[in-house]
C-alpha cells in the first residue's frame, strides 16, 4: 500500500505581498485612506534650505568627497552645539543620506565571509542587506554579552526604528566596551536623535564623552537631515568619529565616486547651521505623536517603548499582520511589526510622517473602530 502524500506546508506570504494586500485594502476604503506606514517626510523644506539651494546653482567642478571646508566646519559645530561632541574636521564626512552608508559600510571596511555583523533585534533592513552583500554573517542581538567573537561591525540604532527605544549613557558605554573587547567597529545610527527628548534631556550620542571618554577609536556616529529638515529627496547625511576610520572610508568613497553633489553640500551646511527650523519640526512631530497616541490607546492598543523617534509601536496581543489587515479595512495603513524582526510579530508600527489632514482621518477612524 502506498502511503498517502502529506499536504505541502503553505508558503508564508512575503513582506512585499503582505504590503501589497494592505495597500489594496486601504485604497479600497470608500472614505479614503491614511498612509501611516510610509516613513517619508511630507512637510515643506525650510526657507533656509530654499535660500541655500537658490545660491548653489553653479557647480562646474567635481565635488570634494570629504566635503568643502564650510561644510566640514558646519558638521563639527553641529556636533558640538547639538550633540555635545567635540570633533575636528578630519573626524567628519558627508554621505549620500545615511542609508547608503548603512548598506555600504561592510564593503568599505573590507568585511567578507567569516565576519559577523551585529544588528539590533528589531531593525531597518539596510543593516542586514549590507552584510549579506559582502557574504558576512548577521546576528540580531541587543545584549553585548552575546555578541560573538567573530564580530567585526556592530550597529546600534537610538532612537530605534521601529519601536522608539533609546539607549542610555550606561547602555552605550557597555556596548562600546564590548566592541573594544572584540576589536570591532561600532556605529550609532542616530538619524532621529534631535527630534525628541527623553525626560527633558537630549538623547545621547555614541560619541558623547560620557560614553567614549577621550578615545573615539573604532567608533562612528551616522546622521541624516532627511527628517529634521525634510530633505529626504536630496540625500544628505554625515558620518563622524574615529579620524582614521573616517579617512579610510573617505579614500574608498573617493575611488568609487561616492561624492555628495556640491549644491547639496552647500544646502547641508546651511541647514546644519540653523536650529530654528529643527525646533519647529520637532514641535510638529511631538504634537502629531501625542494626538495619535491618544487615539491608538482609545482603540485598545498597548503602546510599548515609543519614547522617541517618529513612530508608535503598538499591539493588540495578536498577529500584527492580522491587526494591520483590519486597520487597512478601515482606511488606516500601518506596517506589521514582523517586517523588522521576529520579536515584532504581534506589533504594528504607526508613523507620523503624514500630513495633518490624513492624520486626522486616521485618528477619526481609530476612534470609531468597533471590532
Amino acid at each position: 500500500m502506498t502511503a498517502a502524500a502529506s499536504s505541502p506546508t503553505p508558503l508564508r506570504p512575503s513582506a512585499k505581498d503582505v504590503l501589497a494586500e494592505l495597500r489594496r485594502r486601504a485604497i479600497a476604503h470608500p472614505g479614503g485612506f491614511a498612509d501611516l506606514a510610509t516613513a517619508s517626510p511630507v512637510d515643506p523644506t525650510p526657507q533656509v534650505f530654499v535660500d541655500a539651494l537658490a545660491a548653489a546653482g553653479g557647480a562646474p567642478g567635481y565635488p570634494l568627497t570629504i566635503g568643502v571646508v564650510e561644510l566640514r566646519d558646519a558638521m563639527v559645530h553641529w556636533f558640538d552645539r547639538v550633540r555635545g561632541v567635540t570633533l575636528n574636521r578630519a573626524g567628519v564626512l558627508p554621505t549620500i543620506g545615511s542609508k547608503e552608508l548603512l548598506g555600504l559600510l561592510p564593503f568599505l571596511l573590507g568585511l567578507g565571509p567569516g565576519d559577523v555583523v551585529v544588528r539590533p533585534s528589531l531593525a531597518y533592513p539596510a543593516y542586514e542587506a549590507g552584510a549579506v552583500a559582502v557574504g558576512a554573517s548577521v546576528v540580531a542581538e541587543d545584549d553585548p554579552a552575546e555578541w560573538p567573537e567573530a564580530t567585526k561591525l556592530i550597529w546600534l540604532n537610538s532612537p530605534r526604528n521601529p519601536d522608539g527605544q533609546t539607549l542610555t549613557i550606561e547602555e552605550l558605554r557597555r556596548a562600546v566596551a564590548r566592541a573594544r573587547e572584540l576589536g570591532a567597529v561600532i556605529v550609532g545610527d542616530e538619524c532621529y536623535a534631535v527630534l525628541n527628548e527623553v525626560n527633558g534631556e537630549r538623547i545621547p550620542s555614541i560619541l558623547d564623552p560620557r560614553v567614549v571618554g577621550d578615545d573615539m577609536s573604532q567608533i562612528l556616529a551616522s546622521y541624516s537631515v532627511s527628517k529634521q529638515s525634510n530633505m529626504a529627496g536630496y540625500r544628505a547625511g554625515m558620518v563622524a568619529g574615529d579620524e582614521q576610520l573616517i579617512g579610510k572610508i573617505a579614500s574608498q568613497r573617493r575611488n568609487l565616486g561616492l561624492m555628495v553633489p556640491a549644491p547639496v553640500q552647500q544646502v547641508l551646511s546651511a541647514v546644519l547651521s540653523d536650529d530654528g527650523h529643527v525646533a519647529e519640526q520637532r514641535a510638529l512631530y511631538t504634537s502629531r505623536l501625542e494626538r495619535l497616541r491618544s487615539a491608538v490607546e482609545a482603540a485598545g492598543f498597548q503602546i510599548h517603548g515609543s519614547e522617541s523617534g517618529l513612530y508608535l509601536w503598538a499591539t493588540l496581543g495578536e498577529s500584527g499582520v492580522d491587526t494591520a489587515m483590519e486597520l487597512a479595512d478601515i482606511g488606516v495603513l500601518v506596517s506589521p511589526g514582523e517586517f523588522y524582526g521576529p520579536s515584532g510579530a504581534e506589533f504594528v508600527r504607526f508613523a507620523v510622517t503624514v500630513r495633518d489632514e490624513y492624520l486626522d482621518r486616521a485618528i477619526s477612524a481609530l476612534r470609531s473602530w468597533a471590532r
